[in-house]
């Protein structure tokens, strides 16, 4: 009878009890956008890359976790038109910075994610770009099927030295800044 009394208690706390089931949503890639801003001594640029495919995972309402990837081939910028478009593109592409023919995609894969409330989390990510991995660390605010994020980028970090002044001495205003930002915007 005592074994009948402990197996029916087991049932009412396991049954009783509200499990958080981890609930993956698939990032809709046409949907959503990324944009980038680089800056250097004599101006800046502006562009867009698209995103391959992404997840966001849930547990309960919370997110907990998160991998993407960006096509890499898709790399254009969106401030030039006609030749100096496609020189700074074809520049972009090349090994000197992201060396696309290489690496035709970049990951990001969520690692720790702490909840700052009213839907705003601080993410550290491992991005990979060119095949170099480092921790990035931002904030991702959800809202309904939504996800935003603003994301600063060291490239000297990636081994994308081109005409940085870290390495550079005396590149004067050619010195291009070390750091470009991402606005990412995700539809789920």
């Amino acid at each position: 009878m005592k074994n009948l009394k402990s197996i029916a208690l087991a049932l009412v706390v396991a049954f009783g009890t509200t499990v958080a089931v981890a609930q993956t949503k698939k990032i809709d890639a046409s949907k959503s956008s990324i944009t980038w801003l680089a800056k250097k001594v004599t101006g800046e640029h502006s562009g867009t890359v698209n995103l391959k495919e992404g997840t966001l995972i849930f547990k309960g309402k919370k997110v907990a976790g998160g991998n993407f990837t960006v096509d890499m081939t898709t790399l254009t910028a969106t401030d030039l038109t006609g030749d100096w478009k496609e020189k700074l593109n074809g520049h972009l592409k090349s090994d000197d910075f992201f060396g696309v023919a290489k690496f035709a995609t970049s990951t990001l894969v969520f690692k720790k994610i702490a909840d700052k409330g009213n839907g705003v989390y601080t993410v550290t990510a491992d991005l990979t770009i060119k095949g170099i991995t480092n921790p990035v660390t931002f904030d991702l605010n959800v809202k309904d099927n939504t996800a935003t994020a603003n994301v600063k980028i060291d490239r000297t970090k990636f081994d994308i030295k081109y005409n940085s002044k870290s390495f550079f001495d005396s590149i004067g205003d050619k010195a291009i800044y070390d750091d470009f930002d991402l606005t990412v915007n995700l539809q789920f």
